[in-house]
């Protein structure tokens, strides 16, 4: 900040807060976001800061200029260009309902026009072109377009960053969730281009769900007839419904209307303030403090050999690890990775999906040709299938907070806490008012209105709990597993009701039941309780409860009644086939219901209702149940099977007790997410770095 004299503070957001300064060396304006990053680790904010450098490369007059970067007092700090003339959205509400010559509308529009086919001829996307991102200098003549979404990528760390206000340039592809491109930012620029010509917004409503249904629709407000025929029409085209048929931005420029301000504005470029035009940032060279003459690291050097300060190379950990077994997979397979950090995995029937640290959905996907199929009595194990791993396509655009998968559906949750869904529509699983299959990911409408915090699938069913403690079900609703009241299915979410003073925190769906946690840590649940596999049955000490108050079945959610997990505090639980294991906040492991394969964790094929302490476990952080086998991990990371082990459930040698599993890891690790589902196992691993650790 030495070479800063702070004015005042401009503005403030979810990202940190807008100051305008002076720069000491010329005395010019300037501009500085403060965005606090205390609570990123080292590589996020290399990632933030190397997002800076690839935003010099856009030179261009009507871009806003970004002067650089650097880190002080735990925030990131980026000085840009001061626009003094405020915002477009500004420029237009103080018209005052006094509309604009078609000169002066076709003059900014224009200008944004070239700054757009800049960024997009750099293979960049804007992804939030709007009239408050666009700025005018001095004299309100030259636009510049800014914002390119510094803020975005470090936002999502902000517990602020929630679904404000109304996304009203927001295309029609993007609210089915489909892929975000150059089509979308065109319908961003015809609803830039609308405003300019009507000084409202061409989509607006009460609320979300209602902006979603004008946009999907194409319904606006017609344009005043005093511009000119051609104006309308580029404007009708642009918000096209058919992203194929919206004009391509060297198709806008050749149109005649747009030529002569053209003409006009490259006669006058001279009397612009041009930037110095830079090299492109892989030829950039700079020394070991910044000085000219060493070797800008790639990633090809921060991914590779590093030294190790003796002449040696060693390599660095892997951002994380991925493993899976079962299906005839007998020990931990490492699947293939993308150089990304995994944080969180889900398993369906044929799925198996991880979220990166980045937000995106990525999955693995293995030939369908002799994969999990029986063995023939004295055959040899198959090899194991050589899986691909591939990012979501068309998620573009949409960060990826989790994953929750079904037998052959998926739900994710994006971080402004939308629901999306895709996959097979049977039973109304997707949530989308209808029983169609869906190829790419779906905003579940229903649920625009409210910020979902998690969600959680079933076979066929789907819970989903809200930031204001309100829970909804939808899918299969047989044995009462929605908690409505009834066994009616149902192909939109439905609202569940709960005890007033019940705070719902947290949904899980087993195969035909579900479970919702509180913040209190009470649980309530409703389904199938074959087995006790719930714990609804009264049960106070370790005998085994009388006929009449064991709970077959209910269809409307219950407290939990068996202890201990009726008193203790669960800090984890996770609910199988036919089985149910928790974790208490002291780290020990209860397991209750069937234990026909040795599921619970007992020497002896016991049955009894009355839930299980599973013995030898300590310190316990995380569960997961499958189909007839459980998963526990320890603190240290160690994990533990037990149960059935054909096809390779258990990742080791068949054993009823509690045995650790082996991975192939050569540094230090701790676990990041595991889940089961049927016969399979996904677990995901990251290096545990002692840079990482609170000081």
């Amino acid at each position: 900040m030495e070479k800063y004299d702070k004015i005042k503070i401009v503005g403030r957001g979810a990202f940190g807060i807008v100051h305008l300064c002076r720069r000491k060396s010329d005395q010019n304006l300037v501009i500085l976001k403060e965005i606090p990053v205390e609570q990123m680790t080292r590589d996020e904010r290399l990632a933030a800061q190397n997002e800076c450098q690839v935003l010099k490369l856009l030179n261009h007059p009507n871009i806003i200029e970004y002067y650089e970067n650097f880190l002080e007092d735990k925030a990131l700090m980026i000085a840009m260009e001061y626009a003094p003339g405020g915002t477009l959205a500004e420029y237009i509400q103080k018209r005052c309902n006094s509309l604009l010559d078609e000169d002066i509308i076709l003059h900014f529009f224009t200008q944004i026009l070239l700054a757009l086919y800049h960024v997009h001829n750099k293979l960049i996307l804007h992804r939030d072109l709007k009239t408050q991102n666009i700025l005018l200098d001095k004299h309100q003549m030259i636009v510049k377009i800014g914002d390119f979404g510094i803020s975005k990528i470090l936002v999502s760390k902000s517990k602020a960053y929630t679904v404000v206000g109304t996304p009203c340039y927001i295309s029609p592809e993007l609210c089915e969730g489909k892929p975000y491109n150059q089509k979308s930012d065109i319908w961003a620029l015809g609803c830039v281009l609308y405003e300019l010509a009507s000084l409202k917004r061409a989509f607006e409503a009460a609320n979300l769900p209602a902006l979603v249904l004008k946009i999907m629709s194409g319904t606006f407000a017609p344009i005043s007839d005093r511009y000119s025929p051609e104006l309308r029409q580029l404007i009708l085209n642009m918000l096209n419904l058919d992203p194929s048929k919206r004009p391509q931005l060297n198709e806008i420029m050749a149109h005649p209307i747009c030529i002569r301000p053209l003409l006009n504005l490259y006669t006058d470029i001279g009397s612009v303030k041009m930037r110095r035009i830079e090299k492109p940032l892989s030829t950039v060279q700079s020394g070991a403090h910044g000085r000219p003459g060493g070797r800008v690291p790639t990633s090809r050097s921060r991914g590779g050999l590093l030294s190790s300060g003796y002449g040696k190379a060693v390599h660095p950990p892997p951002l994380s690890s991925v493993y899976t077994w079962g299906s005839g997979i007998v020990a931990p397979l490492r699947l293939p990775m993308l150089n990304t950090e995994v944080q969180q995995v889900s398993l369906g029937r044929t799925q198996k999906m991880g979220i990166t640290k980045s937000g995106r959905l990525i999955t693995w996907e293995a030939p369908s040709v002799g994969c999990g199929e029986p063995t023939l009595p004295g055959s040899v194990e198959q090899l194991q299938p050589q899986f691909i791993s591939r990012f979501l396509e068309g998620q573009s655009g949409v960060t990826i907070k989790s994953v929750s998968c079904g037998d052959l559906f998926t739900t994710c949750m994006t971080d402004r806490g939308i629901v999306m869904t895709f996959g097979s529509g049977s039973n109304g699983c997707l949530g989308h008012g209808n029983f169609n299959d869906v190829t790419q990911p779906k905003i579940v409408e229903a649920l625009l209105g409210y910020e979902l915090i998690q969600v959680s699938c079933g076979a066929s069913h789907v819970l989903a709990v809200t930031n204001e403690r309100e829970v909804f079900a939808w899918g299969r609703g047989d044995n009462g597993r929605l908690g409505l009241g009834t066994q009616d299915s149902h192909n939109s979410p439905q609202q569940v009701c709960v005890p007033v003073d019940f705070e719902a925190q947290r949904v899980l769906c087993g195969v035909d039941c579900s479970m919702i946690i509180s913040t209190q840590h009470h649980i309530l649940a409703c389904g199938s309780n074959r087995f006790n596999k719930l714990g609804l049955d009264k049960i106070s000490g370790s005998e085994e409860p009388p006929p009449s108050d064991q709970v077959e079945e209910v269809h409307t959610f219950c407290p939990v009644q068996s202890a201990p997990l009726n008193v203790e505090k669960i800090i984890h639980i996770d609910i199988g086939t036919a089985h149910t294991a928790a974790v208490t906040e002291k780290g020990q492991c209860f397991t209750f219901g069937s234990n026909q394969h040795g599921q619970l964790g007992c020497s002896t094929r016991r049955s009894s209702r009355v839930p299980y302490p599973v013995p030898g476990l300590q310190a316990i952080t995380m569960v997961a149940c499958g189909d007839a086998f459980t998963v526990a991990i320890g603190a240290e990371a160690e994990v533990y099977t037990w149960g059935k082990g054909a096809r390779g459930r258990l990742g080791r040698k068949d054993s009823g007790i509690p045995k650790a599993v082996h991975l192939e890891e050569t540094h230090p690790y701790t676990v990041a997410s595991v889940a089961c589902c049927h016969g399979n196992t996904l677990l995901a691993v990251k290096p545990f770095l002692e840079e990482s650790m609170p000081r």
